[in-house]
């Protein structure tokens, strides 16, 4: 038996943005026609991070969002709009915002696995590739080449450069030292946030290595180098873990300095294995299991008060995609937890909720005229079963209950009230919306 007590008269801050994703809807053509667009609007994800974008034809592929897709020939000249592509990117920045979310544009490179880098290459001239970002943010905010005036506040540079070591035979985001990414980081930062500095700019999207970040922030430190956010990922599979990360990343950051600086994991998902156990993780991922730890760790993670973002890794067509079926782009389980938290994020006040159980999760808000309580049961372990849970909550009986399970999604009933609370009967990987309107 487990308790979760919730009081909606005690109200205890904001409700972060725990439900932004990586990369945006898939827009239904006129041929070979399917698309998630207006599902993914009905999901009012606030923000779709552009990285791997050029991944999926469906966005443009390799003619998408990456500065050597932006910019082919590096030697053109950097002021004259006739050096850029931006057809592609233009239409995928439109879809994004079409369909409710804000694009967090990554400046740089998809990942590259193959046996040739080419977008990943540290570039020749640190100071030019800086003055080519700062024409693409000019035409997205500015108008500049026939651009828009998009609220796109966000600009990350670059992604996961620590992800392989200097003497690593295959370097997958960034083929230089890391001395080298220190020098082109603060190069690219001083002058964006010299052109820009209304916008956020940051990064530089860290795989994790705490170790780096500390040289890093201790660089940045003392070359007096702007930084509005931190990103940083993780893959995982306990929620609780990913709440430890958060407070470790978030003291780091404030260690040298940069207390105002917002700190965004804009990448995590679940992972037991990349090897032996990968297949395994992806089955989980567009499971039901893969639902009940995204709404987990939305739940774990603004309970700590310590990241500012998560950005779920991925919406685009993609295993790692547990929102959406691959091929039909149909809601999965998945899909539900980003409808579910942007439920609890327009009503804009957080308030005081608990769990006596490591395997239950709450999050809960109010706006004084609704209420709503996320309510969520993740095991990793495959072997437990059902868990019955008591809702410690005022006015019990006027709350409604949509469950989510493996057999049921958004299922509407009505909650047995015993003792004055709400007694849930849950099968093992279950999310439950309570709301009193």
């Amino acid at each position: 038996m487990s308790t979760v007590k919730i009081d909606f008269e005690k109200k205890i801050g904001k409700v972060n943005v725990m439900h932004a994703v990586n990369n945006g809807p898939c827009v239904a053509g006129a041929d070979q026609t399917r698309g998630n667009q207006d599902d993914f609007k009905e999901a009012r994800i606030p923000y779709a991070r552009t990285h791997d974008a050029a991944f999926f034809a469906g966005y443009g592929g390799e003619h998408t969002v990456d500065i050597r897709a932006i910019f082919p020939n590096f030697d053109a000249d950097v002021n004259d709009p006739e050096s850029y592509d931006f057809a592609c990117t233009d239409v995928y920045m439109k879809n994004i915002i079409k369909y409710g979310s804000k694009p967090f544009y990554r400046l740089g490179s998809k990942i590259e696995h193959n046996v040739k880098k080419y977008g990943t290459l540290p570039p020749k001239d640190f100071q030019k590739w800086a003055e080519i970002c700062e024409h693409i943010i000019r035409h997205y905010t500015e108008g500049w080449a026939d651009g828009y005036n998009f609220d796109m506040e966000y600009w990350e540079i670059w992604n996961e450069p620590d992800l392989d070591p200097d003497d690593s035979p295959n370097k997958r985001c960034w083929g230089g030292t890391e001395a080298e990414f220190r020098q082109f980081y603060k190069t690219a930062a001083k002058h964006l946030k010299s052109c820009f500095p209304h916008l956020k700019i940051g990064g530089p999207a860290l795989a994790g290595n705490e170790e780096y970040l500390e040289r890093f922030l201790t660089f940045m430190q003392k070359e007096k180098v702007p930084i509005d956010f931190v990103s940083w990922h993780w893959y995982w599979t306990q929620p609780a873990d990913l709440a430890i990360k958060c407070v470790r990343i978030r003291n780091i950051i404030n260690k040298y300095g940069y207390e105002n600086a917002e700190s965004i994991c804009d990448e995590w998902n679940y992972v037991r294995g990349w090897t032996d156990e990968f297949v395994y993780s992806i089955e989980q991922i567009i499971s039901m299991k893969g639902a009940a730890f995204t709404s987990a760790c939305m739940s774990a993670c603004q309970a700590t008060e310590a990241v500012d973002m998560l950005m779920y890794y991925d919406a685009r067509p993609t295993a790692f995609n547990g929102l959406f079926d691959m091929y039909t782009y149909r809601p999965l389980k998945g899909y539900y937890p980003f409808f579910m938290f942007s439920d609890l994020y327009e009503l804009e006040s957080r308030v005081e909720s608990t769990s006596d159980d490591e395997d239950v999760y709450v999050t809960s808000a109010t706006d004084g005229k609704t209420s709503r309580a996320l309510i969520t049961y993740y095991a990793e372990d495959d072997n437990k079963g059902d868990k019955t849970i008591y809702v410690e909550i005022k006015d019990a009986e006027k709350f409604v209950a949509y469950l989510t399970d493996k057999d049921f999604t958004m299922r509407e009933m009505m909650p047995v009230i015993e003792n004055g609370q709400i007694k849930l009967r849950l099968k093992r990987n279950s999310i439950v919306m309570l709301e009193k309107k």
